[in-house]
């Protein structure tokens, strides 16, 4: 890879019973920070979790010392998280962390005593996740993985910048997510205003993908934005696939979806939020209540284009393009 600035990056999952320190090796007052999901990680996908690690260590904690660090998930079953939170519960743990809002939701439901922490939640608001970003309320706080629904029409800009003179693009999106109708009517602004066809594609499930690259297929679309959220996160290597299979140049909202074979991203550094997540951590062993620390919103942007995707859909990226990227990877 040839990096301007060296991102790393991190994002949401949970693995079941997986410490990062061995529990029996810890001092009993040794503070246990609790990571919970649906799904397990997968191969080579540990490194998600390393910002926030990283930004424990950064702040003075040593994992096994001074602060346990475990990673627990139901197995793709979600009709267990009830059973999975009630034993964080029972086992007293002193923050529980997250980054999908069902689980958020699930632990609120359950706990009012045991801190909640997130990062990389979309609209944590609209989700009903935290009562304002200014005071949370309850026992959550943490960082929003939103900045503003304007970064969608960037986004639509810099596509279109890579294909000049096309008149139809496409924004690929989920409606079920909180905020994410914001997001499309400004991408759809952006594509009024330079009178370029934008055609809506929906997705509310992985079963939607391959009919919604067909449809782009049926009516000529040129490009696509895929919207940054959790749910296109997650299936950012299929997402990347198909885009590669119809070969059909994407811009996506998160480095991942990059790294993951994707050609151009273009959205808040998720590696920064999770670092800064830490803090969250840091500040509540130390006696702050979540109800009282204020929901923070990105502040670090990144720019991403992979050149080895690029040639392999025969595409010549633009010197202005190349010129203004954080990180190009080969």
């Amino acid at each position: 890879m040839m990096h301007r600035r060296t991102f790393v990056r991190g994002v949401a999952a949970g693995v079941a019973a997986m410490p990062f320190a061995a529990r029996s090796q810890a001092p009993t007052k040794v503070p246990l920070i609790v990571w919970l999901g649906i799904d397990p990680l997968v191969p080579g996908e540990s490194a998600v979790i390393e910002p926030l690690r990283e930004g424990l260590r950064d702040l003075g904690y040593v994992e096994g010392k001074s602060l346990v660090f475990e990673y627990r998930h139901t197995n793709r079953r979600p009709e267990r998280l009830p059973a999975l939170i009630d034993e964080q519960i029972r086992q007293k743990v002193d923050v529980i962390f997250s980054a999908r809002p069902d689980v958020l939701l699930a632990a609120m439901h359950a706990t009012r005593s045991i801190p909640i922490v997130f990062a990389a939640i979309d609209d944590p608001v609209g989700a009903g996740v935290v009562e304002s970003l200014a005071k949370p309320g309850r026992n959550v706080t943490g960082v929003s993985w939103d900045s503003t629904p304007k970064i969608a029409a960037k986004q639509f800009q810099l596509l279109r910048e890579l294909v000049p003179g096309t008149s139809r693009l496409a924004v690929l999106w989920n409606p079920d997510i909180k905020g994410s109708p914001e997001f499309f009517r400004e991408a759809r602004s952006a594509a009024e205003a330079s009178a370029v066809a934008l055609d809506s594609f929906e997705v509310r499930a992985p079963a939607d993908f391959e009919e919604a690259f067909v449809g782009m297929a049926n009516v000529g679309v040129k490009a696509v934005v895929i919207l940054g959220s959790w749910f296109t996160w997650f299936h950012r290597e299929r997402l990347a696939g198909l885009a590669a299979r119809n070969r059909l140049p994407a811009i996506y909202g998160n480095r991942d979806s990059v790294l993951a074979g994707g050609l151009m991203s273009y959205g808040a550094s998720l590696a920064d939020e999770f670092r800064r997540a830490a803090g969250y951590i840091d500040k509540i062993l130390r006696g702050a209540k979540p109800a009282d620390l204020p929901v923070e919103q990105p502040t670090k942007f990144e720019f991403v284009i992979n050149l080895k995707t690029a040639e392999a859909l025969g595409l010549k990226i633009p010197q202005s393009l190349l010129m203004r990227a954080d990180e190009l990877i080969q």
